[in-house]
């Protein structure tokens, strides 16, 4: 034995040095774990932050090391006061934390004692795209939003008026709840609040309440902590650790065996393993440079293994029963709830999947979407639908309800299920029947899919396949926009996105068919398409009708550039008889024709887009129609009355052209 290990050492010193102190390091270890991990020690123990009691990872702060907790959850301390945390650059309050739900509630630091920012930035709204912080699921059925006003005129009179310092001017300011616009204001800001203060007496009370988001962190926590060990952060090679009490482990702490009395045997163990350790890893060494000699341009294995397992690595995030914090759903499971993907069940086809009707065994009604191939493209695509909708809460936007892990035989998506079926339907397709889907209806499915959009664009999100197919109707009519598998982040950086043009025809906004230069413009030019769908309740192609208005988009063009919308009106909405229809219509028509335009600098952003419509739904055509009256002697005359729609220049907002400008409105 002693022949051997000499051996060994001479070996393995003719090549580096490295491998004897490799071999000290090897004798020493089993003596180092039978001290208490440091790291541990730390960690282990939980800690109070201001008011806040018994906090532990994923939160830390400071005088504790960063090593205990998670990127993005550090706290400030202070004494018998609501800790503070920065998300986006912003300063919350901590008003609670739930840390066995992953929830907390926040509230804006910035505008709790004073509803004016300190500064221009102040001025935005909260996305959370960015962070390990999203709105909780349930938010829209708990919170609702107050909507403060800044940059305003002509207030004097109003009870909810505040003075703000705007670029160095003093100000008007309103506040009121979410849906209220104010024309008079140039500037926004929607903060969430909790539904049951309805009360706006006091601003700074309603505010400081808060509203709740959950966050996600490192999966592997799970699995650490069940295994008995403490969650922690790796600095040196940044991600997750698992702290156990003698040494750190990459994702969970060894099963323990038992105690031995016999310290010696221990010893003996630890030093046989280390010699049998240096003679394998000597012998690994000798075979390397033995191959190395006779071949030194080998290509390395471990690099090109490295470059496939990419994709893996970067995804690899849904151990532990979730993904980005959605429940994972086997394919059992799943085609149990579907009868086997029963064609029958199916409701409706797209470009990338087949969604099915499934009902879970909790009693859920779902809409399952299977993806058609389960390759490489399919799975990004398939990831990043998950990443997106998890970061996203709004009330006209379908939820996710879960998916499949990415090893499952097939790729699938769990949503909450709509029961109405789709805009398409109602307008022009198995559903539709004269008089069945009344103006007022399509105008608030406008506006609906309007605000959805608007809110994904300042979320720095392009939809990339608004159309009729895509909107959903829950029983009541109300809009929930569907489909996120082609969406893509905006960069913030740049002013659109270079990419294959992807889309159903008949919604692709030209420009981006010609150039491949995605914007959030494309989204409005496709919006444009659905909103002559609303008024003319016909499809956006049609290979039956004249070559030159098989798209409606061409045909709404022309029909409204010669002044001839009522060939392309449906007139079952009332057209011809209700004066406030027409007049809706026609301003309807307008904007569509704005969305449409060929160049992207010549449309107005989603948030413009929202504001018109807005506009269009609230005013008062009863007392326009007075006026008319006054004016006019015949009655007959009225609904002949309306400026001719030539050109984009009538339309109700005067937009500027955005077209240097970046983010959602390139």
């Amino acid at each position: 034995m002693k022949k051997l290990v000499a051996y060994l050492f001479q070996s393995c010193g003719k090549y580096s040095i490295t491998m004897i102190i490799f071999f000290i390091l090897l004798i020493l270890a089993p003596s180092s774990y039978c001290q208490e991990d440091k790291y541990y020690s730390e960690c282990v123990k939980p800690f109070d932050c201001g008011n806040l009691k018994n906090l532990s990872y994923p939160f830390w702060r400071d005088g504790r090391s960063e090593i205990c907790g998670f990127e993005g959850f550090k706290l400030l301390c202070v004494d018998d006061a609501f800790p503070a945390i920065t998300i986006e650059n912003k300063d919350f309050l901590v008003v609670s934390v739930n840390q066995s739900q992953k929830e907390m509630a926040i509230a804006r630091m910035d505008l709790l004692d004073d509803p004016c920012p300190d500064d221009t930035t102040g001025f935005t709204n909260i996305t959370l795209t960015s962070s390990p912080f999203s709105f909780v699921p349930d938010f829209y059925t708990k919170f609702s939003n107050i909507t403060l006003f800044y940059n305003c005129t002509g207030l004097q009179n109003s009870p909810l008026r505040f003075v703000c310092s705007v670029d160095g001017e003093e100000r008007e300011a309103f506040y009121g709840y979410d849906g209220l616009w104010m024309p008079e204001c140039t500037i926004k800001v929607w903060i969430p609040v909790p539904k049951t203060s309805l009360g706006l007496d006091d601003l700074g009370r309603v505010l400081r309440q808060g509203f709740n988001v959950s966050y996600k962190y490192e999966e592997d926590c799970v699995k650490c902590s069940e295994s008995g060990g403490i969650c922690g952060t790796n600095l040196t090679n940044p991600g997750f650790t698992c702290l156990c009490p003698g040494h750190p482990y990459p994702d969970s702490c060894p099963k323990k065996t038992g105690s031995d009395p016999n310290i010696k045997l221990k010893v003996g163990i630890g030093l046989g393993a280390s010699f049998g350790s240096v003679a394998i890893m000597c012998i690994l060494f000798f075979i390397y440079i033995r191959r190395k000699k006779k071949d030194p341009y080998a290509p390395s294995s471990f690099v090109s293994q490295t470059n496939t397992s990419d994709f893996s690595s970067k995804y690899d995030m849904e151990r532990g029963g979730s993904v980005y914090g959605v429940q994972l759903f086997t394919y059992e499971q799943l085609e149990e709830a579907t009868n086997n993907f029963d064609s029958k069940k199916e409701l409706g086809e797209g470009g990338f999947g087949t969604v099915y009707h499934g009902k879970l065994q909790d009693g859920r009604s779902v809409a399952v979407k299977r993806l058609y191939e389960n390759n490489y493209k399919r799975a990004e695509q398939f990831m990043n639908e998950v990443d997106l909708l998890t970061h996203l809460r709004h009330p006209h936007l379908v939820s996710l309800y879960g998916c499949t892990s990415r090893h499952s035989r097939e790729l699938l998506l769990v949503y909450e299920y709509i029961s109405n079926g789709t805009v398409a339907d109602h307008v022009h397709g198995e559903r539709a029947k004269p008089g069945a889907l009344p103006w007022h209806t399509r105008m608030n499915i406008a506006v609906e899919t309007a605000s959805a959009l608007a809110y994904l664009h300042r979320s720095d999100i392009i939809h990339r396949d608004v159309k009729t197919n895509n909107i959903l109707l829950d029983d009541n009519f109300c809009v929930k926009v569907a489909d996120f598998g082609l969406s893509r982040l905006f960069p913030l950086h740049v002013t659109h996105v270079s990419t294959a043009p992807q889309g159903t025809p008949g919604y692709v906004d030209p420009e981006y068919h010609e150039c491949y230069q995605l914007t959030s413009k494309s989204d409005v030019y496709s919006f444009g398409v659905v909103l002559i769908e609303l008024i003319s309740s016909m499809p956006a192609v049609d290979i039956t009708r004249h070559r030159h208005e098989i798209n409606l988009s061409t045909m709404a063009v022309n029909k409204i550039q010669s002044n001839a919308l009522d060939e392309l009106v449906d007139h079952s909405l009332g057209f011809d008889s209700d004066y406030a229809v027409r007049k809706m219509i026609n301003a309807v028509a307008e904007l569509a024709f704005q969305c449409l335009q060929s160049g992207k600098e010549l449309r107005p952003t989603m948030d413009e887009v929202l504001e018109t419509l807005m506009l269009i739904k609230n005013k008062d055509y009863d007392l326009e129609k007075k006026e008319e009256m006054d004016t006019l002697s015949d009655d007959v005359g009225l609904l002949k009355s309306d400026p001719p729609l030539h050109s984009p220049d009538s339309v109700m907002i005067k937009w500027k052209s955005t077209a240097t400008t970046p983010n959602a409105s390139g």
